[in-house]
């Protein structure tokens, strides 16, 4: 599981573009938590922290404890981010308020191990990788911090399915109707390469030989 992480956050009295504006002019992001059959609770958070915990990764799959003015923490998950689209910038985020119990969908991202070892890395090939986040569904407690994909034995042309990897128990993908591939070993560009201009040559050499032959007949 993966480590839960505390965010203070400020409340905020009301909604309305004024207060959001004078929220983000004083280096904070409005923000909303909603969820749980509560009514939701106004914040705002520091926008120089939400923008270092959006920099590490896996900010989506992981759990935060949103501490409001100092007092009681609610659990919860970052379920979506608003940036503005000429400065980039984050301009307001939604939480999602979670128990032990509830079941969600994260995005967690997949950690290749055994690259050293890997047969068809050692003669040349190319990790290949399709998706970089597998999307689970899971408890709110249980989600793993990340998806370690064991690369010991491949070899090149082959490909690691979800059906291969080992989740954590109560873990699954929410993509069930196909095993899709999440990485294959690809043979390296320079093989292609040579295999492509000796095909090519090949080619070249069955159209002259016609030629030549009729050359020797005349």
């Amino acid at each position: 599981m993966a480590d839960v992480v505390e965010f203070p956050a400020a409340s905020r009295e009301r909604a309305g573009k004024g207060p959001a504006r004078a929220a983000r002019r004083a280096g904070q992001v409005p923000g909303v938590i909603y969820g749980a059959k509560k009514d939701p609770t106004l914040i705002s958070v520091e926008e120089r922290q939400l923008n270092k915990l959006l920099h590490q990764g896996g900010f989506f799959s992981t759990l935060f404890d949103v501490k409001v003015d100092g007092g009681k923490s609610e659990r919860a998950l970052a379920r979506d981010v608003q940036f503005d689209p000429v400065t980039d910038n984050p301009v307001h985020i939604d939480f999602l308020r979670v128990s032990a119990a509830t079941s969600v969908h994260v995005e967690v991202a997949v950690h290749f191990i055994n690259e050293d070892t890997c047969p068809g890395l050692k003669e040349g090939g190319v990790l290949n990788v399709v998706r970089h986040e597998i999307e689970l569904a899971c408890r709110a407690d249980a989600i793993p911090s990340q998806i370690d994909i064991d690369l010991a034995g491949l070899q090149i042309g082959d490909g690691v399915h979800i059906s291969m990897v080992k989740l954590p128990d109560g873990v699954a993908p929410t993509i069930t109707d196909r095993d899709f591939t999440i990485a294959t070993i690809a043979a390296p560009t320079v093989v292609r390469e040579e295999a492509a201009e000796e095909q090519e040559g090949e080619a070249e050499a069955a159209a002259e030989a016609p030629a030549e032959e009729e050359s020797k007949e005349d």
